[in-house]
């Protein structure tokens, strides 16, 4: 099998997917899909991925039609059972269910509320009530993630590797950064996020390391 996946540098949701897929060391072709530009609604796009969304993980299989693979959430559990070692979710049901839990608190309470289309919408109709939306709630996410995580932390998320909680958690604390958001009250979570960034995983899965990066100054905010 090989793998490509369809992706934006700054996409909190491809990230998570680019995390998962360095931490198993597991190479794949990166194809840029430029959501300012509006691609993710060309045809060609959405055959691939029918809410217009990235990421898509398109899997290659010798004699069969390529799988398409669309949610980050997905997308990482079907890489961990796949590609076992090292697992991104722990061994006892217990674990797991901590773990994915975490993950939802960023992937359907957190980051929807910055959503690119969500934003472009609220700014639209009333100019800089995206900004103070977007705020708010990310604010209020992150407190709630913190006494989660805070909770039964190790050195990560949960325990000392990292596993699927951390792939939520960076790409939201970046978020938050872009957007203005204070994180003074949330040491747990800027902890973590400090011992992932040690690590070459992350660092290769980082925004400003993708092809389709622009350079600092032509970057919107």
């Amino acid at each position: 099998m090989s793998y490509r996946l369809y992706g934006y540098w700054r996409s909190s949701s491809a990230w998570r997917v680019r995390l998962g897929l360095a931490l198993k060391g597991i190479g794949y072709e990166y194809a840029a899909v430029d959501l300012l530009s509006g691609v993710q609604d060309s045809p060609e796009h959405v055959a691939r991925s029918p809410l217009h969304h990235v990421p898509v993980l398109e899997v290659a299989r010798p004699g069969h039609p390529p799988l398409r693979l669309v949610q980050s959430m997905a997308i990482l559990e079907w890489l961990d059972e796949r590609h076992r070692d090292p697992a991104l979710l722990p061994a006892d049901a217990d674990g797991r269910a901590r773990v994915r839990a975490l993950a939802e608190h960023v992937n359907s309470g957190i980051q929807p509320y910055q959503n690119t289309a969500v934003m472009k919408w609220l700014k639209a109709r009333q100019p800089g009530m995206e900004l103070d939306w977007v705020r708010h709630w990310l604010g209020r996410g992150l407190g709630g993630l913190e006494a989660a995580v805070a909770e039964g932390a190790g050195r990560f998320c949960h325990g000392d590797a990292p596993g699927l909680a951390d792939c939520y958690l960076v790409p939201q604390l970046y978020a938050a950064r872009r957007f203005g958001v204070p994180l003074d009250a949330c040491p747990t979570l800027t902890r973590v996020e400090a011992a992932c960034a040690a690590l070459p995983a992350f660092t290769a899965a980082h925004p400003d390391r993708q092809p389709d990066a622009p350079p600092p100054e032509a970057r919107t905010p």
